[in-house]
Order: structure tokens, then C-alpha cells, then sequence
């Protein structure tokens, strides 16, 4: 049995919150903190057998799990970590410039107002290029390059960055992302 798939864990309200794996999901279980679970299973658990019943213990683990009292205060004006790996993922690996599908090994944080010229490390100024773009924009905004953006980047929500945090995110799973997604967020468009 692969162990590898993680498991969505939301808060009682079903805000999606953070990726877990199956043991952090069996202990929320144990401890009874799962409110309720929804999705497909992904792991039935078997403990010892009760000396005074003779039952065998069994925790089912689903793929999406919510728990009480994890409600995380301001996800509405939360500012995702910025990291190449979700960078990379929010622009589905495309170089902004050229268009084409790169591995991540090829591809590089390009800041659109170069931070040699006050632009920030921030979500809403960095996109992602192939190295031979970056290479070709140095230091300059795409306009001094003569190089046009395909598209307009963006700080995730806090769902959608879960969401680009997830390495093998099941359909269900993805549902569940995308209803909290807003109405106009690219990742809704996307084929997951």
C-alpha cells in the first residue's frame, strides 16, 4: 500500500487549511478532532484487539478531513509565503514571455520591475520565466526589453496556495480546492 498520498485538511466550516499525512490524520482521529470526512478513502488503519470486547481497532482515512477548532484567523488578507515551487505551479510552468512548458530545473523567478530598479519580492511582481527570457529581460522592466507578459500575476488566497502546495492533488480533492477559489481565479480555468 503506497502511504504516499497526503490528506486535505479543512477546519469545521470547510476551510481548506494545510496538506497532512495519513498518521497526523490517524492521531486528529484518535483524539477526537475530526468533525467530519468527506471524499474517497484512502487508508483503512487496523490497531490491537480490545482484551474486554474483542474488537479490532480500525480508523478509515479519507482524503479530506475536517477538524474543530482550527479556524485560522485572517485568510482573507493572508499573503502566502513566496516560494519557486508554487511560483512555478501558479503559472503552470509556462515562461510568461515565450509561452512554452519548461521542467522546473529550467525555470527562474523573474521580478517585472527589477528589484535593481525598486521592484519587490513579492506575488504580484514576480512571474515565471524560462532562463534564456530571463537571461534576455536582465535587469531591465519588459517594456525597456521589448518583451510582453502573457499574463497578469497574482498573490494566491490562501485556498489556492494550499492547492499549490498539494504534490498529487486527487480529483475530489481538487473539487473541494476549487469552491473556494474566487469566481475569477486562473487556477479555476485550469485542467488540473
Amino acid at each position: 500500500m503506497d502511504f504516499g498520498q497526503m490528506v486535505l485538511r479543512a477546519d469545521a466550516a470547510g476551510m481548506p487549511l494545510e496538506w497532512i499525512d495519513y498518521q497526523h490524520a490517524a492521531r486528529l482521529h484518535h483524539a477526537g478532532q475530526v468533525a467530519y470526512t468527506c471524499g474517497s478513502r484512502l487508508y483503512t488503519l487496523h490497531g490491537g484487539i480490545n482484551a474486554l470486547t474483542g474488537r479490532r481497532t480500525r480508523i478509515d482515512i479519507n482524503s479530506i478531513i475536517a477538524t474543530y477548532g482550527t479556524r485560522r484567523r485572517g485568510l482573507f488578507d493572508y499573503t502566502p509565503p513566496l516560494n519557486n515551487t508554487a511560483l512555478f505551479r501558479r503559472d503552470g510552468h509556462l515562461c510568461m514571455y515565450c509561452g512554452e512548458r519548461f521542467h522546473a530545473r529550467d525555470l527562474s523567478r523573474d521580478h517585472i520591475r527589477p528589484v535593481s530598479q525598486g521592484g519587490a519580492d513579492e506575488w504580484s511582481n514576480v512571474i515565471t520565466a524560462c532562463k534564456r527570457c530571463n537571461h534576455h529581460k536582465a535587469g531591465r522592466t519588459p517594456e525597456q526589453a521589448g518583451m510582453e507578459l502573457l499574463a497578469v500575476p497574482f498573490k494566491p488566497t490562501h485556498a489556492e496556495y494550499v492547492y499549490l502546495q498539494g504534490r498529487r492533488v486527487l480529483s475530489d480533492q481538487m473539487d473541494f480546492l476549487r469552491a473556494h477559489f474566487p469566481r475569477t481565479s486562473p487556477l479555476r480555468l485550469r485542467d488540473m
